[in-house]
C-alpha cells in the first residue's frame, strides 16, 4: 500500500511522543546549544508551514520567505516602537502575514506550476527591495535594530543564553503543530491531498478547488509569519535576509531533505541540515558547504522521499522480509 492510500489518524503514537521528548531533554543535556535549538525550532516552524502550502496542497512557490520576513518586521516593528509584549505582538505578526498570503493567494492559484514560481519569486523580490529602500522604516542594509522585547508572562526575559527562548520556541512549534496535524487529518486535509494528486478531478465530488487552495495558502503564510515573528522576538533584530531569496531556498531544502507531505519530515529535515551546518562549520569554517552539498547529494540519490521517505521504505523491506 502506497503512502497516499493510507488515511491519517488523530491518535497520537508513542514514536510521536519520543520525538518531543528529545528537544526536552536537550535542554538540560545540552545548556550550551540553547540559542542554536530555539533557532532550529524556528526554522522548523517555518519549514512546516511550507510542507502545508507545498507539501499537502501542491502549490509550488520560491517566495516564501516574504511571509516570514512580514512577520519578522511586523513583530519587530512593534516592539522598536513600544509594543514589546511577545504574546499580542505574535498574534499580530501572524495576522498580518495572513492578509498578505491571502492577497498574494488570489494571483498564485490562478496558474500553473511555473507561473506560480514566477509570481512568488518575483513578489518575493520586490518585497526585498521595498524593505531595502525603505530605510527609514526597516533599517535598510543595517537591518531593525534597537528591538526591546517585554518578558514573556511578565516574567521571563529574553536572555542571551537562549533560555527562554528555547523553551519559547518549543511551545509554539508544538502548538501549531498539534493544529496542522489535526488539520491535515480533517476533511479539509484530505481535500488538498486530492488536489496535489488530481486537481482536475476534485470538483466532479464538489470540492471548491481554488478556495481550498487559497485557504492553503494563507494557513501557510500565517504560519510563516508565525516564524519570523519568532525569530525577532528571541533575537531582537531584523535583517533583511529574513526575505532574501536564499531563505527560501535553504527552507525548500531543508523540507524535501526531511520528507514532504508528511509533517514530521520539516522538523527531521530542518534539524538534520541545522545541526550539519552547524557541525561541518565548526570543522572547516572555509569549505563546510562543500561537504553540506555533498551531504545533499548522497540523499537525494540514496533516500528516496526524503528522510523519512527512506525510513518507510526499510521498515516496508524489514516487515516484507518477516
Amino acid at each position: 500500500m502506497t503512502r497516499e492510500a493510507v488515511l491519517p489518524s488523530g491518535r497520537w503514537h508513542p514514536v510521536e511522543a519520543a520525538i518531543w521528548i528529545v528537544p526536552v531533554a536537550c535542554f538540560f543535556l545540552f545548556p550550551g546549544y540553547r540559542v542554536l535549538g530555539s533557532q532550529v525550532f524556528i526554522t522548523a516552524l517555518f519549514a512546516l508551514s511550507l510542507d502545508l502550502v507545498l507539501g499537502y496542497a501542491g502549490i509550488l512557490t520560491l517566495g516564501h520567505a516574504a511571509f516570514f520576513g512580514i512577520g519578522a518586521y511586523t513583530a519587530g516593528l512593534l516592539a522598536l516602537h513600544g509594543w514589546g509584549e511577545p504574546l499580542s505582538g505574535l498574534l499580530a505578526a501572524t495576522a498580518i502575514a495572513a492578509l498578505a498570503g491571502f492577497l498574494v493567494s488570489i494571483l498564485v492559484v490562478r496558474g500553473e506550476d511555473l507561473a506560480r514560481l514566477m509570481v512568488t519569486l518575483g513578489l518575493g523580490l520586490l518585497l526585498y527591495e521595498g524593505a531595502n529602500r525603505a530605510a527609514s522604516i526597516t533599517g535598510g542594509v543595517d537591518g531593525l535594530s534597537g528591538v526591546t522585547m517585554g518578558k514573556l508572562f511578565g516574567a521571563f526575559s529574553f536572555d542571551l543564553a537562549g533560555n527562554t527562548a528555547y523553551v519559547y520556541s518549543l511551545v509554539v512549534l508544538f502548538l501549531v503543530f498539534a493544529f496542522a496535524r489535526r488539520l491535515v487529518a480533517s476533511p479539509f486535509g484530505l481535500s488538498l491531498r486530492g488536489i496535489r494528486e488530481n486537481r482536475a478531478r476534485m470538483p466532479a465530488i464538489g470540492a471548491p478547488v481554488r478556495r481550498r487552495l487559497v485557504a492553503a495558502f494563507t494557513l501557510g503564510a500565517a504560519l510563516a509569519g508565525t516564524a519570523g515573528a519568532l525569530l525577532a522576538q528571541t533575537t531582537q533584530f531584523v535583517g533583511l535576509d529574513t526575505l532574501g531569496f536564499n531563505r527560501s531556498a535553504d527552507v525548500l531544502v531543508m523540507l524535501v531533505l526531511g520528507g514532504t507531505g508528511r509533517l514530521y519530515g520539516a522538523l527531521v529535515g530542518t534539524a538534520v541540515f541545522m545541526l550539519a551546518q552547524d557541525y561541518l562549520a565548526g570543522i572547516n569554517p572555509v569549505y563546510w558547504q562543500f561537504w553540506l552539498g555533498l551531504l545533499l547529494v548522497v540523499f537525494v540519490f540514496v533516500a528516496h522521499g526524503g528522510i523519512l521517505g527512506a525510513a518507510d521504505a526499510i521498515r516496508a523491506r524489514f516487515r516484507r522480509g518477516r
